[in-house]
């Protein structure tokens, strides 16, 4: 997150290298998401993933929690605060595209772990809600924007294809059949996960780029505070709504509780970018959208960590 921060300030000091310069078009929409989503497929455990599929209840659960109510309730309460001018509707519409993204890969495992959470049941729902997000949620952003987002479903569908399902399938077959591959993936993971995360912050950099290359936008920092105070108050109102959910439903059984309270509202920023990429990669008010996400995902790594020890104490009192 530092870097990311670092990636903004670069970009706000200099727009001109992001947008033209780099050619982003290429470097940026193509070269940078197809290496995320490859480095996924690489990443993926198969065979840990088949051993959590008999809670079927409970994956159904929380993917209707984070890709039904979560975006349902984002996008009512958005428009209560763009009517009444408390935030511009450019900010009121991030929040909404950031509550339609599923749900993320790696934070929710290794808080879920930390927490002495269902780790197998995480690694299943990770990939399945970031499989399903790749189709449900331009199908989302659509039905909720409409026109303002500037979205069309199938032309989405096919980019995301190429861009995400075909890398993710191809490394996901390199890693099964070339035994070197699966070799070099086991014990370089570390080297995987840096050569993702600098993807990922050099398209955090070219969004904002295009975003203050963009004279027409005015924004204030007391708009950027109110955004980050509503993103605040969503998460902590989702993640009492789930806990309270989750307990009721999944009565003694404290270890799905906790996988599904970090699944509930987690947001990707990884697979969340490259979406927002394709989905307005030509608009230049796209910073603005992926602010509302850029602000979560550390809130929930920052709230997840300072949790995970009560988690794992309340599960261990439970058992």
């Amino acid at each position: 997150m530092i870097n990311v921060g670092l990636a903004i300030l670069a970009a706000l000091a200099y727009p001109p290298l992001g947008v033209k310069y780099l050619y982003p078009e290429i470097t940026s929409d193509w070269v940078a998401v197809v290496c995320i989503f490859i480095i996924s497929g690489l990443s993926l455990k198969t065979k840990e993933i088949l051993k959590a599929m008999t809670q079927i209840k409970f994956h159904i659960f929380l993917q209707i929690f984070n890709l039904g109510f979560v975006p349902l309730f984002t996008y009512g309460l958005s428009r209560l605060l763009a009517h009444t001018e408390i935030l511009t509707k450019d900010f009121a519409d991030g929040l909404v595209v950031m509550a339609c993204l599923p749900t993320t890969v790696n934070m929710v495992i290794v808080l879920t772990t930390s927490s002495g959470g269902d780790e197998a049941c995480a690694l299943l729902n990770a990939a399945m809600g970031n499989f399903i997000g790749v189709f449900v949620t331009p199908a989302l952003i659509t039905g909720y924007l409409g026109k303002t987002g500037h979205v069309h479903f199938m032309t989405i569908v096919l980019s995301l294809c190429y861009r995400v399902l075909i890398p993710t399938i191809f490394g996901q077959l390199l890693r099964t059949f070339v035994e070197p591959i699966n070799q070099f993936v086991t014990k370089r993971k570390s080297l995987l996960s840096k050569l993702s995360e600098w993807a990922l912050v050099y398209i955090v950099y070219t969004v904002f780029c295009k975003t203050f290359d963009a004279s027409d936008l005015e924004y204030t920092a007391s708009q950027i505070l109110m955004v980050a105070l509503f993103v605040i108050i969503l998460m902590l109102f989702f993640m009492q709504v789930s806990w309270v959910m989750l307990k009721y439903m999944f009565k003694g059984k404290p270890e799905l509780i906790i996988m599904g309270f970090f699944g509930c509202h987690h947001k990707t920023v990884a697979m969340g970018l490259p979406l927002l990429k394709a989905i307005y990669e030509e608009d230049p008010k796209m910073g603005m959208y992926a602010l509302p996400l850029l602000i979560w995902h550390p809130l929930q790594l920052i709230v997840g960590t300072a949790l995970a020890p009560k988690l794992k104490q309340w599960r261990d009192k439970e058992e």
